[in-house]
């Protein structure tokens, strides 16, 4: 990667003053460094690793571009449209986003009107069920107490070009895809459809996925709110297997292609004795494997507790098509909740010693939930200064959080490269050191 990997597309040259009601305005120069760790007496790597000795590197480190608000803006507000969009999973914190985003349009910019598109990507074609509603302040108002998202969500591909014309029909110059990585590839599609035709069109992607795995994303919305529900249910899990002999509480959650929310919520309920997730392969059979290691933690304590990401394990499946996707793109994926269940079942059914099981899917659960604090602060965060960037012309992006900061970062630099939970990092670190399922 380089430093042209993290340049930002702008429209045009910016000379509308601002109409923002405060005068810390951010420089278009300022710069967040990618890698802020380093090596005492080295410089950083322009790769974003800290260098391992003193020499000077002739590269530069690695920047995103801040985000905030511009002294001077690219387009007028008064002459302005906007539109929002809600598209994939949901996820606590979608109605919040819409209703700051509203506010920070109209009341901190003047931008006269905002659309809410219905059913995701879907509401921008001719064949959407209902077409784009023009929100208002009393319909935003209290939508943030509420989970999901009130205006509708949808999976699939939808032609570049034809929701490009909607939205020039509608007069919209700025635009807002609220989702995770597929809807940030539609976010980028319509982005290089709008620049081919030469449309004046801002594009500002605002990340959304309970699993946490969106590239140069440190934390998205509705993750915490996600990992505090699961975190009860596990709670639950734990006292079912207290209260039987061999009781074992299996709890499956999301995480197609990262752990991070089957290890976050290990980490918090501090209840978990197994943690399997997709960024790390195991063996169900053999003296190394899950069911030995789990008949050694039944024998020695009574009782366990296991949490699987939805993704892990499926290498063990038997028939499962490699190919087979689901309407976003995404890999179908075998149920690993239920072969666990089954398998450890018959596993000591097996050998004389039956297990009391009590099996947890609480997947939909966890994302219907209403964003808590943390994730309301967040999502204020990302939909102001998303409209910052849009209102000062920048295009083909989202603003993601990163090193404390939110910032641009170019949707080419991340769509189709998901982030996964290292195995040197400190959140797995503390999984591991938590449930203690490499000494069995």
């Amino acid at each position: 990667m380089t430093q042209d990997d993290l340049r930002v597309t702008t429209l045009g040259e910016r000379r509308v003053p601002s109409p923002v009601e405060h005068r810390l305005f951010t420089p278009d120069n300022a710069r967040v460094l990618l890698e802020v760790d380093s090596v005492e007496g080295a410089e950083p790597s322009a790769l974003g690793s800290a260098a391992t000795d003193a020499k000077p590197l002739a590269a530069a480190p690695l920047m995103f571009e801040k985000a905030g608000p511009r002294e001077h803006v690219y387009f007028d507000p008064r002459k302005s449209k906007a539109a929002v969009v809600t598209c994939g999973g949901l996820c606590p914190g979608l109605n919040n986003v819409i209703r700051h985003l509203y506010f920070a349009l109209r009341d901190g910019y003047g931008v006269p009107t905002v659309y809410g598109v219905r059913n995701g990507y879907l509401g921008l074609t001719p064949e959407a069920p209902q077409p784009p509603m023009e929100l208002t302040a009393d319909w935003v108002e209290a939508i943030h107490h509420q989970g999901g998202t009130m205006l509708g969500t949808s999976r699939g591909h939808q032609d570049p070009a034809v929701m490009v014309e909607t939205l020039v029909q509608l007069g919209v110059n700025l635009f807002f895809p609220v989702g995770g990585d597929g809807t940030q590839r539609g976010a980028h599609a319509i982005a290089k459809e709008a620049a081919r035709r030469g449309v004046d069109l801002a594009i500002v992607g605002i990340p959304k996925t309970i699993d946490n795995d969106i590239l140069y994303c440190f934390q998205t919305f509705g993750f915490v709110s996600a990992v505090t529900e699961a975190e009860r249910v596990i709670d639950r899990a734990h006292v079912e297997a207290k209260s039987v002999p061999r009781g074992v509480g299996l709890v499956k959650l999301m995480g197609r292609n990262a752990g991070f929310i089957a290890a976050g919520a290990t980490v918090a309920s501090g209840e978990v004795n197994f943690c399997l997730v997709p960024e790390h392969p195991f063996e169900l059979e053999g003296p190394r494997g899950f069911l030995a290691k789990l008949e050694r933690r039944l024998e020695a304590r009574g009782h366990a507790v296991i949490v699987v990401a939805e993704g892990a394990g499926q290498g063990l499946m038997d028939g499962l098509d490699p190919t087979a996707v689901d309407a976003s793109g995404n890999r179908r994926l075998g149920d690993i909740g239920l072969l666990l269940k089954e398998r450890i079942s018959s596993y000591f059914d097996g050998i004389g010693k039956p297990v009391g099981m009590k099996y947890f899917d609480p997947s939909y659960y966890i994302r219907s939930v209403q964003a808590n604090a943390t994730d309301s602060l967040l999502t204020e965060r990302f939909a102001r200064q998303a409209a910052h960037a849009a209102m000062a012309g920048k295009t083909d992006l989202f603003v993601g959080y990163w090193n404390g900061r939110i910032v641009h970062v170019p949707l080419a630099a991340s769509v189709g490269k998901p982030r996964h939970m290292a195995p040197e990092s400190e959140l797995w670190s503390a999984v591991q050191s938590i449930t203690g399922q490499m000494r069995w």
